[in-house]
């Protein structure tokens, strides 16, 4: 049989039963890797042999009687990941030699659950690319068509779940790393309530691994089931041992809902500053129509709805203000040249983002001030919805474009092209105030690409939109392996 496709929840029911073994399930899926990855490029670090050594003592364990959540399940982590005795680049071609010596804090509850790591996944420059190529590794290709790109910067770690390597995956996501990956290659992936995952050891190569409150960012699961993404969310989530897990213990609350029909969800499809390529409409509006048939309460529009417009807008400033904290003096001198040349009147999303690279302290917090409405209005609307239903890029995978420019690349709406850093603004409908968003496959395009939307549900309610995910993968179907 072939375990490479199955579940992790089959996996870890098949260990239980004794029907297989972690050694075997282990050496298979590095067959695999060792067979297909040549042509995907996702596995950038094997790490083989401690795998096979990790799934010897899964067996063991189990021969003991233990049963962990992942006891003997092999798993990958994105490269941007601290795993001791394993390069840690971010794809930077000054940091290929660099070595932590500790394991981030969610590649320690990947080991203490049980979890077997195959090694680690590929990313992007610095992880700041809506793609995923570098110096060091080369191009990750997207396994339903290799020209086109698997997504960042969780691409990696999305590739190899379409590809087999591995039954779940750890990534991260600030602009849509994880749910942008997802929607590419057909995966599924839930961008945690920011907080709610502690991110320590996930950070630059040679940066101290300190336990953060990182802005905008999170780290989270990703898998090819519902129920697998809520399995590694499990493990994954709950404070940072040095911090708040002082003084706090996590309980999420349950899922609103239970059954679809209980559900009251909001569809948009629509953004004010990019139009939805006809594929994601269709996509959304095949969701929509399943929420329909299965007697959830769906509306369209809600005067509830925070501003887009305004909520893109604070997105890139916060975003980019992040982005280039570190930049030397002398760039940062140069953005200030380039703002002050712009128009008053110029309300773009390019001028955000420039304004943002220069934000001062005073500018971040007046924007987070307008953030905490945001957040406050969403707290309104989800009195009224259970969850939002969106796209998450305007497009399906778009061809590899590796200009260095990320200013001068453009986006491919159904032949017309736009910015290529506007198609952000979907990601950030969630990562700006925080919001827990999960990414499931909904339909095909005409091109046999995977197309998916993201159920952005309430700040630590990640249960709910998870729930839904699991509902609609009962309804519409869910993974299927590349063709």
């Amino acid at each position: 049989m072939d375990w490479n496709l199955r579940t992790a929840e089959e996996l870890a029911a098949a260990l239980r039963a004794g029907e297989v073994t972690s050694v075997e399930l282990t050496d298979e899926a590095i067959a695999r890797i060792e067979r297909d990855d040549k042509v995907i490029n996702a596995i950038c670090v094997p790490d083989f042999d401690r795998a096979r050594a990790a799934a010897r003592g899964a067996d063991q364990a189990r021969a003991r009687g233990e049963d962990r959540p992942l006891l003997g399940i092999p798993v990958t982590v994105k490269e941007s990941y601290d795993i001791a005795g394993l390069p840690t680049t971010w794809g930077m071609p000054m940091h290929r030699d660099f070595v932590p010596a500790e394991d981030a804090v969610q590649v320690s509850r990947l080991r203490a659950a049980g979890a077997v790591v195959l090694g680690k996944t590929n990313v992007p420059l610095g992880l700041q690319d809506i793609q995923t190529f570098n110096e060091i590794y080369g191009t990750t290709n997207n396994p339903w068509d290799h020209a086109r790109t698997s997504g960042g910067s969780s691409g990696g770690s999305a590739a190899a779940l379409a590809s087999g390597f591995g039954s779940l995956s750890i990534g991260s996501d600030i602009g849509g790393s994880l749910r942008t990956p997802a929607h590419f290659c057909g995966v599924y992936a839930h961008k945690p309530t920011l907080g709610l995952v502690a991110n320590r050891g996930m950070v630059p190569p040679t940066t101290p691994a300190l336990p953060v409150d990182l802005d905008l960012a999170v780290v989270g699961p990703m898998a090819r089931t519902a129920r697998d993404l809520t399995l590694l969310l499990d493990v994954m989530a709950g404070p940072d041992p040095l911090t708040l897990g002082v003084a706090h213990d996590l309980t999420l609350p349950p899922a609103r809902h239970e059954r679809l029909r209980d559900f009251r969800v909001l569809v948009l499809d629509e953004h004010p500053f990019i139009p939805t390529g006809s594929a994601v409409r269709a996509g959304v509006n095949r969701v929509a129509d399943a929420l329909v048939d299965g007697g959830a309460h769906v509306e369209r529009h809600t005067p509830l709805l925070p501003d887009l417009a305004e909520a893109a807008t604070l997105y890139m400033r916060l975003l980019f203000s992040g982005a280039v904290a570190r930049f030397p003096v002398e760039a940062y001198e140069q953005l200030r040249t380039r703002v002050a040349g712009l128009s008053a009147d110029d309300q773009s999303l390019g001028a955000a983002r420039l304004r943002g690279m220069v934000f001062s302290h005073r500018d971040w917090i007046e924007a987070n001030d307008r953030r905490e409405l945001h957040r406050h209005g969403w707290r309104q609307l989800f009195a009224e919805f259970d969850a939002v239903v969106c796209p998450i890029t305007p497009t399906p995978a778009f061809p590899h474009d590796h200009d260095p420019d990320l200013l001068e690349r453009r986006i491919d709406i159904d032949g017309v092209e736009y910015p290529y850093l506007d198609q952000l603004v979907w990601a950030g409908l969630a990562t700006m105030p925080g919001l827990p968003a999960t990414a499931i496959p909904a339909d095909r395009s005409s091109e046999g690409l995977p197309v998916g939307v993201q159920l952005i549900g309430p700040m630590f309610e990640d249960r709910t939109p998870m729930r839904l995910a699991e509902l609609l993968e009962q309804r519409i179907g869910g993974f299927q392996a590349p063709e």
